[in-house]
C-alpha cells in the first residue's frame, strides 16, 4: 500500500509528465508559436492572466501583480536548501542576468525566485541566498496556501516531503518543478523557457539572455 509520501510524490510525476505532454502537444500543433528567431524561450499562442497575488519580498515590502508591469520576467520556484537544482538554476540565471546589466532599469529583464518553503526561508535568508547569485534577483515567498496558487498559475507543484526514518526528527524536502515560466510586460504567463538543468538540454545561458533582450527590444515603451 501506498504511504502518503508515495502518493504526493505520484502526483508530482503525473503532473510533471503531463505537463510535458501537454507543451509537446501545445507547441507541436502547428499554432504559429515557434519563432526562429528565439531559442529556448517558446511563447503561447495567447498569453493568460495570474490571478491576483501577494508575496512577501525580501526587503520587507509586497510583490503585486502590478510591479511585474514593465518587464519581461522569468520565474523560478524553489528553496534554499535545495542541494542541485535550485543553484544550478539561479547561476545559469545569473550568467544570463549580467548580460543584460546594461539596460535600463526600468525595461531590463527581470528574475523571480519564489521559495515554496516559506517554513524554513525567511525574507532574509531568501533574499541573502538569492543575491549570492545576482544582485537583481527578486526573491519572494508568502504562507502555503498562497503559494500553491501562485505556482498553479504558473502550471508548477511542490510538496514538502519528509525525509527517511535515519533523518533528524521533522527533516524535510520539498519537491517542486524545475520548469521557468516567462511573463510578459503585462505581467501575464506568455511561455516558458525550454530545457532542464538536469541534462543535455540545459539552456545555455547566452541563449536565454540572447531571447529576453529580443524580446525586451520588441516591447519598448
Amino acid at each position: 500500500m501506498f504511504n502518503r509520501t508515495t502518493l504526493v510524490i505520484l502526483c508530482i510525476a503525473l503532473a510533471g509528465g503531463l505537463g510535458l505532454l501537454a507543451a509537446q502537444t501545445f507547441f507541436a500543433g502547428g499554432s504559429g508559436t515557434a519563432r526562429p528567431d528565439l531559442q529556448v524561450v517558446q511563447l503561447y499562442p495567447q498569453p493568460r492572466e495570474i490571478p491576483d497575488f501577494a508575496l512577501q519580498q525580501s526587503d520587507g515590502t509586497q510583490l503585486l501583480p502590478g510591479e511585474l508591469a514593465g518587464h519581461w520576467t522569468v520565474v523560478f520556484i524553489g528553496f534554499t536548501h535545495c542541494p542541485d537544482v535550485c543553484p544550478m538554476t539561479l547561476t545559469h540565471l545569473a550568467q544570463a542576468q549580467r548580460q543584460w546589466e546594461a539596460l535600463p532599469e526600468a525595461t531590463r529583464p527581470r528574475v523571480l525566485f519564489v521559495s515554496v518553503d516559506p517554513e524554513r526561508d525567511t525574507p532574509e535568508r531568501l533574499g541573502d541566498y538569492a543575491h549570492a547569485f545576482h544582485r537583481d534577483t527578486l526573491a519572494a515567498t508568502a504562507d502555503v496556501p498562497s503559494l500553491e496558487r501562485f505556482a498553479r498559475s504558473l502550471s508548477m507543484v511542490f510538496a514538502k516531503v519528509p525525509l527517511d526514518r535515519d533523518a533528524p526528527d521533522g527533516a524535510y524536502t520539498i519537491d517542486h518543478s524545475a520548469s521557468l515560466a516567462v511573463l510578459d510586460p503585462q505581467g501575464r504567463v506568455a511561455g516558458v523557457v525550454s530545457g532542464s538543468v538536469l541534462n543535455a538540454e540545459t539552456p545555455r545561458p547566452d541563449a536565454v539572455a540572447a531571447d529576453l533582450l529580443r524580446l525586451t527590444a520588441e516591447h519598448r515603451p
